[in-house]
């Protein structure tokens, strides 16, 4: 009797979590976007993808999530590329931020540097513009802020939607954030996460297209 009811314990848990993380990402509903069949299905069970390119930092997979952290020796933020040529897209993952984490970026460069990026800090989510470094007039340029913190040890899920000079970004602890600026109507090469500190944990990365 004790076993059953230790295995329907287990079931349920099981069940309960799956709920969840389905409710969590489901109450995401893109807003500019078409999000149906994905052209990047990435859940990290075993290793990290041949496209996921580590640039700083550590990153590896362990307990099917992939985790980036800070390497004292870099003096940078982790920093790990996934080679994915993009315009308009959009792109949904989890993420989880430990105590010892400082955050993170979900950044996007133009062909010759640094773009824009989305922004998880202290202060709660943002999207900047990046400043030209190659222009010393040039600054950066914050488009949309949320003050609203994002709890650690607890799995959350973005959304972020881009369109020709739009970006609309969602996090399932209730952030919305919408952006527009006519230097983001252009092609990217890649996407790219920027980890503060450790750990940044990533897991379930999907990318649309039209």
């Amino acid at each position: 009797m004790f076993s059953r009811r230790l295995c329907l314990c287990g079931l349920m848990f099981l069940f309960i979590l799956s709920t969840s993380r389905a409710e969590d990402g489901e109450s995401l509903k893109p807003k500019i976007f078409q999000c149906h069949d994905a052209v990047v299905s990435e859940t990290f069970d075993q290793q990290i993808p041949g496209k996921a390119i580590p640039v700083k930092g550590r990153w590896t997979v362990s307990h099917g999530a992939m985790q980036g952290a800070e390497l004292e020796s870099d003096r940078h933020a982790a920093v790990l590329n996934y080679q994915k040529p993009n315009r308009d897209s959009a792109v949904k993952f989890r993420f989880k931020l430990s105590d010892t984490s400082g955050g993170f970026h979900f950044s996007l460069n133009h062909q010759t540097g640094h773009l824009f990026r989305v922004v998880v800090d202290s202060d709660g989510v943002s999207i900047k513009l990046d400043k030209d470094k190659k222009d010393p007039e040039s600054k950066a340029v914050l488009l949309a802020n949320a003050n609203q913190e994002i709890a650690k040890n607890q799995w959350h899920t973005m959304l972020i939607e881009m369109k020709d000079d739009r970006v609309v970004t969602q996090v399932s602890q209730g952030v919305v954030l919408e952006a527009r600026h006519s230097k983001l109507a252009v092609a990217k090469p890649n996407y790219r996460f920027v980890a503060r500190g450790s750990a940044l944990f990533i897991d379930d990365l999907f990318v649309f297209e039209k």
